[in-house]
């Protein structure tokens, strides 16, 4: 009786009918490959591809009805899942061969399908797999991709507790759906108030690529790789209004020590403090600091982006900070998650005006062998007259003309350089990306005896109108340099701005060539691609600022909204025990509530037995429709009995004689018209009852 109140579901239009078993293993199948397939960029090629053509061969064995293979050809395939993972990681351990093991097993164990057991522990590795997703990436693509294949499992599970005829999905899905409403509130509330001991998603040892690609040293063609990615590096909120777009330099590494090819950092820039600081660092600021907030995406390296030039960074609860000696700002260790700090930097300021011999004697050192046609070029200039006893800053006025009238281009594609990499870019080439830019005009400026240094960083970045905050992405990635003027200290000097202004002066730089769907966009309407954008990084920005970037701090900082002057892990604790009782005497009063809720069609024969009583009649609760057409007929005129009757015998069908034909949508709205009829009947009341009728005989 249970099964044939459920329709059998149509097929697909073009497609055969299948039989449950083989359409809920399909639609397993598809779940489980939506779940996986964001691992595929993080996971070997034969793992990936073996994944693959496992669910592909159980689709078409579930398609065609085929028996699974025996248990032998599973181990082997196993075994050699082990030995290729020994090969290409060195240990099954840790969390990459880790998570390459886990993929197969969860594809292996789809080929085990045979009972309710087997699916129940394929869904769970499917939750497992899908938690797996967020060690990789907490972005929000992968959180709403990871929501769907939720979904998806929880709709699987679901419709395999229904083991009898042929359910519909919609209706399970519909479920699942109903489940993951009811459970977010106490999601969330686990995620506000439940203790934040570290970052969540983090493990030790975790290899992830650079986002930003500075590091402590800078070869030629680095940074020209980069400009062509345009994810974002950072995020900057201004307490004020921002600095004109020249102005916004983003300080990185400081590369002092030249071989020839490849720049590097002083040795001592690495070293933690006081060991880093041999003396004092010399700032004097010129202009009013300038408040701001950044919130710096992973990048593995320990650099914390400052605008040009931080005095000071507050206090982290997470991560140390301290200011190298060329006053780049670096943390106690690498940043392997979202970071957001507050800083304070002035614009117009000196540093270190006065300079010891041997720290001069580091910064116009060039390695021997290198670039002699730069060096020729130099002692050329210095025999100038206006030149031959001119200070560094006039000296390096004198280059940037040179620069700027020498026909010198600013280009994406460089091409490879040889050995002399100033001699090229001053005589041959005469084009190149910034870096190339800055290194040749840091060698020509120690040629001449100018101390010199290369800083790598960001320069630049746009204001999403969305959310106020200015996005600096990969492609801002820059190379500028720095020289020593006596009294005056170290002095930025950007030749790239000689070269291109539009660069620095305007903030437009060089991209790759947009994908066929961006490039389509911007055809048809580059405003409203401008549009998108804007929105898409300030719905990303939230997301990084109120779930990613939700620490210990912020926490505390609730708990002292909430009046709780100095919160600890206890008053957490207390809040948290507080607001899930709440939860749990909310749940217990909507169960209650839901009780009596829960069968309609039972609800509304027990109105129409109220209703009954209310007319004279004497029905017990228990008392079925036919049983209460039969006493209505007898004690009231067929006038008055017939409307009330044809009722009762149309409650009892939808209940017990359903039309196999019939889809859930149309008995819900068989349902509602059964309700909105209740209340056009004509009850009569007790003294309108037949007198003559006999005593009511009420089963």
């Amino acid at each position: 009786m249970a099964s044939a109140s459920v329709p059998t579901p149509k097929p697909w239009p073009g497609l055969p009918a299948l039989p449950r078993e083989s359409r809920d293993t399909l639609f397993l199948l598809a779940v489980i490959a939506w779940v996986l397939l964001p691992l595929a960029s993080h996971v070997p090629l034969w793992c990936s591809s073996s994944v693959g053509a496992i669910l592909v061969w159980r689709a078409w064995l579930a398609w065609h009805s085929k028996p699974l293979p025996a248990r032998w050809w599973k181990t082997l395939v196993l075994a050699g899942a082990i030995v290729a993972t020994l090969l290409t990681f060195r240990t099954v351990f840790g969390r990459d061969p880790g998570v390459a093991l886990i993929v197969m097993l969860l594809a292996l164990k789809t080929l085990e399908l045979r009972a309710r057991r087997d699916a129940f522990v394929v869904f769970f590795m499917g939750f497992f797999a899908l938690l797996v997703n967020f060690l990789y990436s907490q972005a929000l693509v992968v959180a709403f991709i990871m929501l769907v294949g939720l979904l998806g499992l929880l709709t699987a599970l679901v419709h395999a507790h229904k083991p009898v005829g042929e359910p519909r999905l919609r209706e399970a899905a519909r479920t699942a759906a109903w489940m993951t409403a009811a459970g977010a509130p106490v999601m969330a509330l686990l995620f506000v108030l439940f203790p934040r001991i570290g970052p969540l998603w983090g493990m030790p040892g975790d290899a992830m690529a650079g986002r930003t690609g500075l590091s402590d040293q800078m070869r030629v063609g680095q940074v020209a790789s980069l400009a062509q990615d345009d994810r974002v590096a950072l995020r900057v909120r201004f307490d004020r209004a921002p600095p004109r777009a020249a102005e916004l330099y983003f300080r990185g590494p400081v590369l002092s020590r030249f071989d020839g090819r490849q720049w590097r950092q002083a040795p001592e820039e690495n070293l933690q403090p006081p060991l880093n600081l041999t003396r004092p660092v010399m700032l004097r600021p010129l202009s009013e600091p300038i408040g701001y907030e950044v919130t710096l995406e992973p990048h593995q390296q320990r650099w914390l982006l400052t605008l040009d030039l931080a005095k000071s960074i507050e206090p982290m609860a997470t991560h140390g900070a301290w200011p190298t000696p060329a006053l780049s700002w670096v943390s106690d260790r690498p940043v392997n998650e979202l970071l957001r700090y507050r800083a304070q930097s002035v614009l117009e300021h000196e540093l270190d005006p006065a300079m010891r011999p041997i720290e001069r004697v580091a910064y116009v050192d060039l390695p021997p062998g290198f670039n002699p046609r730069t060096l020729q070029l130099a002692a050329d200039l210095r025999r100038r007259p206006d030149l031959a006893q001119a200070d560094s800053l006039t000296v390096a006025l004198a280059a940037i003309e040179l620069l700027r009238a020498g026909g010198y281009t600013y280009t994406l594609d460089p091409g490879v350089f040889g050995v002399h990499t100033a001699d090229e870019f001053w005589f041959d080439r005469k084009s190149g990306f910034c870096e190339h830019i800055a290194s040749a005009f840091v060698v020509l400026m120690r040629a001449m005896d100018v101390p010199a240094r290369v800083v790598t960083g960001f320069q630049g970045g746009e204001r999403n109108a969305v959310d106020g905050f200015w996005v600096v992405r990969n492609s801002d990635a820059h190379a500028w340099t720095e020289i020593w003027v006596a009294g005056r200290g170290w002095q930025r000097v950007d030749p790239t701005a000689a070269v291109a202004p539009d660069r620095v002066g305007a903030g437009r730089r060089l991209v790759a060539p947009p994908g066929a769907l961006a490039a389509a966009m911007l055809t048809v309407s580059p405003d409203m691609a401008q549009r998108i954008r804007a929105v898409w990084d300030a719905v990303n920005n939230q997301w990084n600022q109120w779930v990613l970037d939700y620490s210990q701090t912020r926490q505390m900082n609730l708990l002292r909204s909430l009046g709780i002057d100095q919160p600890s892990w206890a008053d957490l604790a207390r809040v948290l025990g507080g607001a899930l009782a709440v939860l749990a005497a909310l749940g217990a009063v909507w169960t209650l509530w839901d009780r009596r809720r829960q069968d309609p069609w039972l609800r509304l024969l027990h109105q129409a037995q109220a209703r009954l009583r209310r007319s004279g009649l004497e029905v017990p609760d228990h008392t079925p429709p036919r049983q209460l057409a039969h006493v209505v007929s007898r004690r009231w005129s067929a006038e008055q009995a017939q409307p009330v009757v044809a009722w009762l015998l149309a409650l009892e069908a939808w209940r017990y004689a359903p039309q196999a034909s019939a889809s859930a949508a149309e008995r819900r709205q068989a349902l509602a018209t059964l309700k909105r009829n209740f209340g056009q009947l004509p009850w009569p009341r007790s003294a309108a009852l037949n007198s003559h009728a006999g005593p009511t005989q009420a089963a």
